[in-house]
């Protein structure tokens, strides 16, 4: 495989309006494709972490569009810096998306547009700890206040329709685009007015971007999301035990970004993974020793079975976050 090299498209300034009294989260935006070199040392870091994926993986016929990589650098959090590859490309998030309905579960509920019952409390921890699609398709119906079902003549549909549509309409007042949020997750297959929702080809699947997924777990980490107490719950529940060995090669805290942390004495892993035939992500929160605390998110597709692409970015990302100006 020939040395793969990476522009720096643009330099910008990405406004990320904060969900909590009105305050405003100020990202230093680095992105980047195919072609030249780029000019900054977080850019140049993503640019890195790229190019030995794709290296190591060219046997595979890993290629560039088959990845998308953000990194945002938390160390000064008022503050932050976000550089990508491939970070605004459309990729369907399997579990990963399960993040957007944690934040608004939260939100609702600080709102007070919903209750908190204990079914729902077992629903955000098992959709979140365990990644269960059976307590994400509960959450989606407390925030939506749809249901699954048989099919619906088409004025009733489009009026479901619009009401499952809310969690777009709020990330959207936030000013997060490029994405869609509005499928509920399934071990099998949608039935009834859910394949209808999604589409006959797939087209109204749920989409993410690893920029705007790195936003969003960065406005967690930094309590930007929801209220203070709220924040801690939330962390709670994406802390990672990467140490050890699991027999669950997909386990949240091994399979994923913490494979790149094993060894490390002292550094701690918040995650939300999400893996499918197809797809293998990991969104992922890390504080190294060294003091280097990032956002790091990594979405790969069509390379489901290669465990070791996700680590690998994430290797490059550790070993080199610290010498990062």
């Amino acid at each position: 495989m020939q040395p793969r090299t990476f522009t720096l498209t643009v330099l910008l300034l990405f406004l990320a309006v904060a969900s909590t009294n009105g305050q405003q989260l100020l990202f230093t935006r680095l992105s980047s494709e195919s072609g030249a070199h780029a000019t900054t040392s977080l850019q140049n870091l993503v640019n890195e972490a790229a190019h030995a994926a794709l290296t190591k993986f060219a046997d595979k016929k890993l290629t560039e569009n088959q990845l998308s990589i953000t990194l945002i650098d938390l160390r000064d959090p008022k503050h932050p810096v976000m550089a990508s590859f491939r970070g605004n490309e459309r990729v369907y998030p399997a579990s990963v998306v399960k993040l957007f309905y944690f934040v608004a579960v939260h939100r609702w509920l600080e709102e007070k547009k919903i209750q908190e019952t204990d079914e729902l409390k077992r629903a955000v921890r098992d959709m979140i700890v365990d990644s269960s699609n059976e307590a994400t398709q509960y959450v989606v119906d407390v925030l939506t206040q749809t249901t699954g079902g048989y099919e619906l003549p088409p004025p009733e549909m489009e009026t479901w329709q619009y009401k499952r549509n809310v969690v777009n309409r709020y990330y959207a007042s936030l000013g997060f685009k490029n994405i869609n949020v509005n499928q509920k997750t399934f071990c099998e297959d949608a039935y009834g007015r859910e394949r209808v929702s999604r589409g006959t080809n797939g087209e109204n699947r749920n989409k993410l971007t690893t920029e705007a997924t790195a936003r969003l777990l960065s406005e967690i980490v930094t309590g930007r999301a929801v209220n203070p107490a709220r924040t801690a719950q939330m962390m709670e529940l994406l802390k990672r035990d990467f140490s050890g060995t699991s027999k669950d090669a997909d386990d949240q805290g091994h399979g994923f970004t913490g494979i790149a942390l094993q060894g490390i004495t002292g550094a701690k892993l918040w995650s939300k993974a999400g893996w499918t035939s197809t797809t293998r992500h990991d969104a992922a929160y890390v504080e190294l020793p060294n003091g280097a605390k990032f956002v790091l998110v990594t979405f790969t597709t069509d390379h489901a079975n290669e465990r070791e692409i996700v680590p690998t970015v994430a290797r490059v990302v550790i070993d080199g976050i610290g010498s990062v100006k």
